[in-house]
């Protein structure tokens, strides 16, 4: 279902989708009533929501929607504004899916395209685990409040308790190295309240997929989450403890040594795994200022950025914790991490925390 005020975005967005032999569009409709009051008549998987509408915003919509449909895919869709990426991220917190920012102008070809290729990803895999997910738990009990999510049975022939895992690496952590993509930002947010004493030791180094505009104001979420310095990482900065970098929104941020120092470097160059800024390039640039000592986690996330990297981290001497499938909104980053068998540990989000503590405090068990 496809919900924008703007009949040239509806239809661009609708051709789209109904071009792909797994999609079908449902209902093109104007406004978040239109979408609310249609909902049951339709009964998509998916509904694309913008913000900005007449009667109804996207916001406003979304808790009315999920009110009527508790498994509705919603992915918010917004132009690049820092008032639009605020209420993405609120709306998050209040249960969508997802976000894709909108370009500035649809005759940019190449913006254009990205976004094309960005929302048909986000549909196909979300709307696939929604439906899986659905399913599978017809017939199951609830979880309590507060549980994990109930397995999908994405890639159930290599469940994460059927891959090796390896040892965590002898030498004490330095750093710590995040990567994340859809659902990241949920994620983040709760593991930075449960990492203090990790972040007073170590400098804590983050990349998730996101555009610009999107991390600045995430970044401030994150200060406000964790209770400590938290800001995009800048062109030539001394990486210090007790402060959070995140690469900032179309930038690559890699590690480098300036005499005794480690500082970030930013880099404009072109997108890896698809991504800019992309976990690959600050994990692999990490091995030289750290060595061995690296702790990296690859959290929710399409695709399999970070798994290279990863694998150059445990060559190193490093290790990864990835994030298990139940707690994950999309397995991709994780599960390709799992099957590479680089990691140490498999755990769901609200493990990851206490492990990390515990691992930073000196336990390598």
């Amino acid at each position: 279902m496809v919900v924008d005020d703007s009949v040239v975005i509806r239809g661009m967005i609708s051709r789209w989708i109904g071009a792909e032999p797994d999609m079908e569009v449902v209902a093109s409709l104007r406004t978040g009533l239109d979408a609310v009051n249609q909902l049951e008549r339709f009964n998509p998987d998916v509904a694309v929501l913008d913000i900005e509408m007449p009667d109804l915003d996207g916001i406003s919509a979304l808790p009315q929607l999920l009110a009527k449909k508790r498994d509705l895919v919603i992915i918010m869709a917004s132009t690049l504004t820092r008032r639009n990426a605020e209420i993405s991220l609120k709306a998050l917190s209040l249960g969508a899916s997802d976000y894709i920012p909108k370009p500035e102008s649809t005759r940019e070809a190449t913006a254009a395209e990205t976004f094309r290729h960005d929302l048909i990803q986000k549909i196909r895999h979300l709307g696939a685990k929604a439906r899986r997910s659905t399913v599978h738990t017809t017939a199951s009990p609830p979880l309590a409040p507060g549980h994990d999510k109930p397995r999908t049975g994405l890639a159930p022939a290599a469940a994460p308790a059927q891959v090796a895992r390896r040892s965590f690496g002898l030498l004490q952590p330095k750093v710590l190295l995040i990567g994340s993509s859809t659902g990241g930002p949920q994620a983040l947010m709760s593991l930075v309240a449960e990492i203090g004493p990790v972040i007073d030791r170590v400098p804590v180094l983050i990349t998730q997929h996101m555009p610009p505009t999107f991390t600045t104001i995430l970044a401030e979420h994150l200060a406000r989450t964790s209770k400590r310095p938290a800001h995009e990482g800048i062109d030539g900065e001394t990486i210090k403890p007790g402060q959070i970098y995140l690469a900032p929104g179309g930038r690559h941020m890699r590690i480098v040594r300036h005499g005794i120092d480690a500082t970030i470097a930013l880099d404009d160059g072109p997108p890896v795994n698809f991504c800019k800024p992309a976990v690959d390039p600050m994990f692999t640039s990490a091995i030289d200022v750290w060595q061995g000592s690296i702790m990296s986690v690859i959290l929710t996330g399409m695709g399999s950025d970070g798994m290279r990297g990863g694998k150059d981290i445990v060559a190193a001497g490093g290790s990864v914790i990835a994030q298990d499938e139940a707690s994950s909104v999309v397995w991709g980053m994780p599960g390709a991490a799992v099957h590479a068998g680089i990691c140490a540990a498999v755990l769901p989000l609200n493990q990851i925390a206490p492990k990390l503590v515990r691992v930073f405090a000196g336990d390598r068990s």
